[in-house]
């Protein structure tokens, strides 16, 4: 006797763990390959790496984070496999920032490349707004999606676009002004900067997902009610 099919609540709940157990190996592979070099910075210096050190782990937590409030408030049945190539091409690009610690010029570059990775991220990922807004259909479901789009749509127009430019700008600037930003270690004001934005950004994003949490579990339960009712 066949097995009665997986309902769509249960296929939600694979597809959720699917997407918290990428989003966490990614990041600790990136987590890992930062904690090797921070290891070589701490032996041989110099002192001036250490701050991009700082940089690299709020990068994690940040990516992280955001991964974590997408499944929770965005993610079901079917996967969505272009998101999740998303996910590994921002990890490359975060790995290879992190094997530059002592190289100023590449860091920004290469955070250049990671920031527009996720810029690009943010843009495709509308689409799954979008598709959740059609299948919900209770007050906690708008109310919820409402809030979410409108974040991402303050990261794509502002949030994304500043971060990328200044990273972009830092490196030109790094490259047109070698005596300063490097002899004179001018680039210490940059990377400074860069970690008090994400500071700040992280900041908020807890702040966020602390607002939105009793929005996020209702909103699942209705999710679950339109299943077992047939809606």
């Amino acid at each position: 006797m066949k097995s009665p099919p997986a309902s769509r609540s249960e296929l939600d709940e694979v597809i959720v763990n699917i997407e918290l157990t990428l989003a966490s190996i990614v990041q600790g592979l990136a987590l890992s390959v930062l904690a090797d070099n921070t290891s070589a910075v701490l032996s041989n210096g110099p002192a001036t790496a250490w701050p991009y050190v700082g940089v690299g782990f709020l990068t994690i937590l940040l990516f992280w984070s955001r991964a974590l409030i997408h499944t929770l408030t965005l993610i079901r049945w079917p996967l969505e496999f272009v998101h999740n190539f998303f996910y590994f091409v921002c990890a490359l690009a975060e790995v290879l920032a992190f094997k530059h610690l002592n190289d100023p010029f590449m860091w920004f570059v290469l955070n250049a490349v990671f920031a527009a990775l996720v810029w690009g991220l943010f843009i495709h990922d509308l689409r799954i707004i979008r598709q959740r807004a059609k299948d919900s259909v209770g007050p906690s479901s708008f109310r919820l999606y409402a809030i979410v789009d409108a974040d991402q749509r303050l990261n794509i127009r502002l949030v994304m676009p500043l971060l990328f430019l200044f990273l972009l700008g830092s490196a030109l600037a790094i490259k047109m002004a070698p005596e300063f930003f490097l002899e004179r270690r001018g680039h210490l004001i940059l990377i400074g900067c860069q970690a008090l934005g994400l500071l700040v950004y992280l900041g908020c994003v807890v702040r966020a997902f602390t607002r939105i949490t009793p929005l996020i579990s209702a909103t699942r339960a209705e999710w679950r009610d339109d299943v077992e009712e047939g809606i």
